[in-house]
C-alpha cells in the first residue's frame, strides 16, 4: 500500500499502550482536570511525531461521541494522543462533553495513527474519485480557510463509494457536496493503522478496514 510502510511498526501492544493512555487520559482529566504525562515510559516509537486521531463512539448504539486530532505529524505520538483524547471527551463542538460515568461504562476509545498527507494531483477533478482507494484512504478536502477531514473507516462504516466519500468531505469542510469539482479546491490523502477497545475498557485490537468492506 502507497505511504503506508511505516505502519508495520506498530505492533498490537503499541496500539494496546496507546488506546489505555487515552483512555486513562480522559479519566484522570475527567476526575481532576489534570493532564497525564507517559513521555518517559512509552515505548520509544510513540515518542516520535505523528499525526493521530481519538474516536470515542457509544458501545451499544455505534454512535459517533467525539472525534478530534492532529493530521500533521507536529507533535510525539503518546502526547498528540493524550492530548486528542482529552479534547475529544470534552470540546468536541458537535457533542456535550463526556461524563466520567459514561466512559466507564458505555465509551469504545479508538485511535487512529495517520501517514503524513499527500496531495493528489489530477488533471481533471472528475479523476479524483479513481485515485482513492476505500478501505484504504481518508481524505481532507481544502479550499482558503475551508478544511475538512474524514478518516479511512468512515467510508468504510458509511458504506460510501469514493465520489460519496468526496461529497461528504466537501460537506464536512464546510463545502457544497460537489465542491471536489472546483479546480480551486485541494484534496489530500492519507492512510492509517486503526486501534479499538471492542468493550469499554475492554479488549484492544488492531482494525482491517478491508475485512469490513
Amino acid at each position: 500500500m502507497m505511504g503506508v510502510d511505516f505502519m508495520i511498526e506498530f505492533s498490537l501492544e503499541d496500539g494496546e499502550f496507546l488506546v489505555k493512555v487515552a483512555r486513562e487520559a480522559i479519566k484522570t482529566w475527567l476526575k481532576y482536570k489534570r493532564k497525564i504525562s507517559f513521555m518517559k515510559d512509552a515505548p520509544e516509537k510513540t515518542k516520535q511525531n505523528y499525526g493521530v486521531f481519538v474516536t470515542l463512539t457509544k458501545a451499544y448504539t455505534h454512535e459517533l461521541r467525539g472525534c478530534i486530532g492532529y493530521p500533521f505529524p507536529v507533535k510525539p505520538l503518546v502526547e498528540a494522543t493524550i492530548e486528542s483524547a482529552i479534547e475529544a471527551a470534552t470540546e468536541d463542538p458537535r457533542f456535550k462533553p463526556v461524563t466520567l460515568e459514561e466512559l466507564e461504562s458505555n465509551i469504545i476509545v479508538e485511535v487512529s495513527i495517520l501517514t503524513p498527507p499527500k496531495l493528489i494531483e489530477v488533471e481533471n477533478p472528475m479523476d479524483y474519485p479513481k485515485k482513492i482507494v476505500i478501505g484504504e484512504d481518508g481524505l481532507i478536502v481544502e479550499k482558503g480557510f475551508f478544511k475538512g477531514l474524514l478518516l479511512p473507516q468512515v467510508a468504510v462504516e458509511w458504506n460510501m463509494d469514493a465520489e460519496e466519500f468526496l461529497s461528504n468531505c466537501c460537506l464536512k469542510a464546510g463545502l457544497p457536496p460537489d465542491a471536489w469539482l472546483n479546480k480551486e479546491v485541494k484534496i489530500s490523502k492519507f492512510q492509517a493503522i486503526i486501534f479499538a477497545e471492542e468493550t469499554p475498557n475492554g479488549k484492544i485490537i488492531k482494525k482491517d478496514l478491508k475485512k469490513l468492506l
